[in-house]
């Protein structure tokens, strides 16, 4: 091997460039057409131009330079033929049969060879086993899939295309029909949507096309969003035409698809009542109702709605039954000829209670004589121009599909007569009252004339005057102690006249020694007698 930087080398390296440079570009030019087969298929290459005398011409057809098919084989080759009219029939195109064809035609007697076509056949495959691949999804009986909202969801898509191809998401939005693509012309495709909506749910192609032939080919499928409702079901009821029965309703609405619903009692968890279950796609239901009446209630019982959706979110409501408890005034009095209203009032039923007012067993009407007021929680009954035949037993009753209570109101009505009797009688007392105070005031004047002590007095007053009685008279009082034995008189000495005359009071006191005083029995034995002559000194004292 030469040096590379020998002359004659690099200068025949470039004739020789040169030389296949100027083929090339012949060729390139001498095409006439380009024939593009697919794959595994039948194609037929034309030889064009041929003579009028098609019985005198022999055909050749080459490929690259190289004879490939004549009329002299003695062995013809099922993939490669001639027929008839001088064209060239591939059966079953390889990707081997790609190239340059040329058709040359003879004379009979070989005097002349003719170019008569020069065609570029090209072999394309495909696309073919093109596949999808979208996760994670959960595959429905009817071939439909579904991811729950807010997962993340993967789109792969693959085939195979030969030379090349063109691969592209399409996604038709059921909900906006603003499809969005994602393409590559690599043998695969593949895209993510992080967090997806509910608007993202329809139907999803992947398209694959061939490059050199366009052939195209698609494969779709249709991917739902589910989603729960953001809000917890409600629970409400409907009394019925009867007291006793009640329509349970529960609803749980904006979500797909649709949850199942069930009603039951929450301590006994037994079904009352279940909505139906999944079936493929069938829909189930928002709205669950069910009738039931008092035989199977009962009080302080909580009955519950619960909603299963299918992506696993699972919610509910509840309310606990409450017999009806009326309330009121059990006692009312009503002056004759006057109004009154009787009301109570109902707040703890659930269900809602009926409730009306009656008089023994009659429902209460309005009527002119009755008035009936609803005002949300409180029922009043007012009776105009009470009369004594208006007296007497009135019920508040209230009932509910799990029973029924009363509250029971005695009405009593007075006439005018008994009510001037409580007039008299309140005069009474406020003239006992003014009497009392009167003496009170009497005695606080009068205060020192009185002793408050362990002596029992014995008061004798005379208040003479001095146009009627002797001036020499005079009040005797007489002091009696309890606690002693012995008697003793003190003569009060007698005051000066007043100046209107009247005498003044003499004092007599009697002083009653107590028999617990074992010291003092000498006493005892004159208990009752005053000594000569304290009395006498009194009366002394007296007459002066």
């Amino acid at each position: 091997m030469g040096h590379p930087d020998n002359p004659t080398m690099t200068i025949a390296a470039i004739v020789l460039y040169l030389l296949l440079l100027s083929h090339q570009t012949v060729s390139e030019e001498q095409v006439q057409r380009y024939v593009i087969g697919e794959k595994g298929e039948n194609t037929t290459l034309q030889c064009l131009d041929l003579p009028d005398n098609m019985s005198s011409v022999l055909h050749y057809w080459t490929k690259d330079g190289a004879v490939v098919a004549d009329h002299n084989l003695s062995n013809p080759s099922e993939h490669v033929s001639i027929l008839n009219n001088g064209s060239l029939r591939i059966s079953g195109l390889l990707d081997t049969d790609e190239g340059l064809y040329t058709c040359e035609c003879q004379t009979m007697n070989g005097s002349s060879l003719q170019t008569h076509s020069k065609i570029q056949l090209k072999i394309a495959g495909g696309p073919t086993s093109i596949s999808l691949n979208i996760r994670p999804a959960t595959l429905l009986k009817n071939g439909t899939l579904f991811v729950n909202e807010n997962s993340d969801v993967y789109f792969y898509c693959s085939s195979e295309s030969y030379p090349s191809q063109n691969l592209t998401w399409t996604v038709e939005n059921l909900a906006q029909d603003n499809p969005d693509r994602a393409s590559g012309n690599k043998s695969s495709l593949e895209f993510s949507i992080s967090k997806i909506l509910p608007q993202d749910q329809g139907m999803y192609t992947c398209t694959s096309q061939n490059t050199l032939s366009m052939t195209t080919v698609n494969k779709s499928q249709e991917l739902l969003v589910y989603y729960a409702p953001e809000r917890n079901p409600e629970c409400r009821w409907e009394v019925g035409n009867e007291p006793s029965d009640v329509l349970f309703i529960c609803t749980w609405y904006k979500g797909y698809p649709v949850p199942t619903l069930s009603w039951h009692e929450v301590y006994a968890e037994s079904v009352i009542a279940k909505g139906p279950t999944i079936n493929s796609t069938v829909q189930e239901t928002e709205r669950l109702e069910i009738h039931v009446n008092r035989y199977i209630l009962h009080d302080k019982e909580e009955v519950k709605c619960t909603g299963h959706h299918v992506t696993g979110v699972e919610r509910s409501c509840s309310f606990k039954l409450e017999i009806p408890f009326p309330l009121g005034d059990p006692l009312v009095t009503a002056l004759e000829g006057s109004n009154i209203t009787l009301s109570c009032s109902e707040t703890k039923a659930l269900p809602a209670a009926k409730t009306v007012w009656k008089k023994m067993d009659d429902v209460i009407n309005n009527t002119m004589k009755y008035i009936l007021s609803d005002n949300g929680p409180t029922y009043k009954l007012t009776i105009i121009n009470v009369t004594k035949d208006d007296a007497g037993i009135y019920y508040c009753y209230s009932e509910n599909p799990l029973g029924a209570r009363e509250l029971e109101v005695i009405l009593n009505v007075k006439t005018s007569a008994g009510n001037g009797g409580a007039v008299v009688g309140v005069f009474v007392s406020i003239l006992v009252m003014m009497t009392g105070i009167v003496v009170g005031v009497t005695v606080y004047s009068k205060r020192d004339r009185i002793c408050i002590g362990k002596y029992v007095f014995i008061l004798h007053y005379n208040i003479f005057f001095s146009s009627h009685l002797d001036d020499d008279r005079g009040d005797i009082l007489s002091l009696v102690d309890s606690d002693e034995e012995e008697i003793f008189n003190y003569s009060v000495p007698q005051l000066p006249p007043l100046t209107n005359g009247h005498a003044t009071t003499l004092v007599e006191i009697h002083r009653i020694p107590s028999i617990d005083h074992d010291d003092n029995a000498d006493s005892t034995e004159h208990t009752g007698q005053a000594h000569p002559d304290q009395t006498e000194a009194a009366h002394q004292s007296a007459d002066g």
